[in-house]
């Protein structure tokens, strides 16, 4: 027989973490546990509040199917019983760490993925004064790629900070929707003089539009404005990369579907996360074999971390073990 549980847990930052839309001290996730016989499958996700998910809405999703997961539900069908969000997703996850465990199994090889031998992901750089950005990418410039999250006023200061203090790191930003069309136009030839080599979703979704055919120099990455694969004909044209998020498709089922039809539609990918633990981020590993940019440094921001968790050296992931996840 088989068993359901959701618990809250709740992560410290090391620091406070800003982005154009707010600040954050810590975060908070949902681990679904689900038991049949001696296996034990794991999955985690992280609501958020902009996508109108909370605690209570998510925990409320996953009682609404807890009846039919205990039943026997799959995955498949799991696709059609709940929307793309953080519910389906740490229970899609569990799935497939359940089955990886009573196949004795790896689950690249359920996926039919093979096992990446080297992940190098991004490192982050949270939204601060510019002094205290360039402090931060100094201590970082040994990271090959710095993401910076940005919000429009004081940017161009905030990224010479960074890259004297980096001057070797490549570049992202991070605007979170934050800025406005006539500050993109503003923006763009001098992040391009900075050597940005991409913008992430720089505008309101409401406004993608705007960028469609534009001339810009650095290509744009759609992440708030991509969830599944419903999106992508709206974000063709607009944006050259699309950011793939286990929270915002709902777990890898739906991930690895959006991947191929972004891939064929010639979007490039970015693998990216919530800030959760690395429970949350292992399934998100078998997605980088795919990868055009990684951006899973999420662990590296807590204070704690899920035991037992994903080793980091430098910025390079090691595949999870077996007790973690998959």
């Amino acid at each position: 027989m088989r068993t359901i549980e959701a618990r809250v847990e709740t992560w410290p930052l090391k620091q406070s973490f800003r982005i154009s839309r707010g600040v954050r001290s810590e975060t908070n996730s949902i681990v679904v546990v689900l038991r049949e016989g001696e296996n034990v499958g794991l999955g985690e996700c992280v609501p958020y509040p902009h996508y109108g998910e909370s605690i209570e809405s998510v925990l409320s999703q996953i009682r609404s199917v807890s009846s039919q997961i205990e039943e026997g539900m799959q995955r498949g069908p799991l696709q059609a019983a709940l929307s793309a969000g953080a519910a389906r997703n740490a229970i899609d996850c569990a799935l497939w760490d359940l089955e990886a465990k009573q196949t004795n199994t790896r689950v690249w090889d359920l996926a039919g993925v093979n096992i990446p031998t080297r992940v190098l992901s991004a490192m982050t750089i949270g939204l601060d004064t510019p002094k205290k950005m360039g402090d931060r990418a100094k201590a970082l410039s040994h990271c090959p790629l710095l993401k910076l999250k940005v919000t429009g006023e004081g940017d161009l200061k905030r990224l010479e900070a960074v890259k004297r203090g980096a001057p070797s790191s490549r570049l992202i930003v991070d605007a979170n929707e934050g800025w406005q069309p006539q500050m993109l136009d503003k923006l763009l030839p001098l992040l391009s003089n900075v050597g940005v080599e991409l913008i992430e979703q720089p505008l309101p979704v409401h406004d993608d539009k705007y960028l469609l055919n534009s001339k810009s120099p650095i290509p744009f990455c759609a992440d708030e404005a991509c969830h599944t694969r419903e999106d992508l004909p709206r974000l063709h044209g607009c944006y050259s990369v699309v950011n793939v998020k286990l929270d915002k498709t709902g777990g890898l089922t739906e991930a690895f579907a959006l991947i191929s039809d972004a891939r064929k539609l010639g979007f490039k990918i970015m693998i990216g996360c919530m800030v959760g633990s690395s429970l949350s981020i292992a399934p998100a590993l078998l997605l980088t074999t795919y990868a055009d940019y990684v951006d899973l440094d999420g662990p590296l921001l807590l204070a704690r971390d899920h035991v037992p968790s994903l080793k980091y050296d430098g910025m390079e992931i090691s595949v999870p073990e077996p007790a973690l996840w998959g």
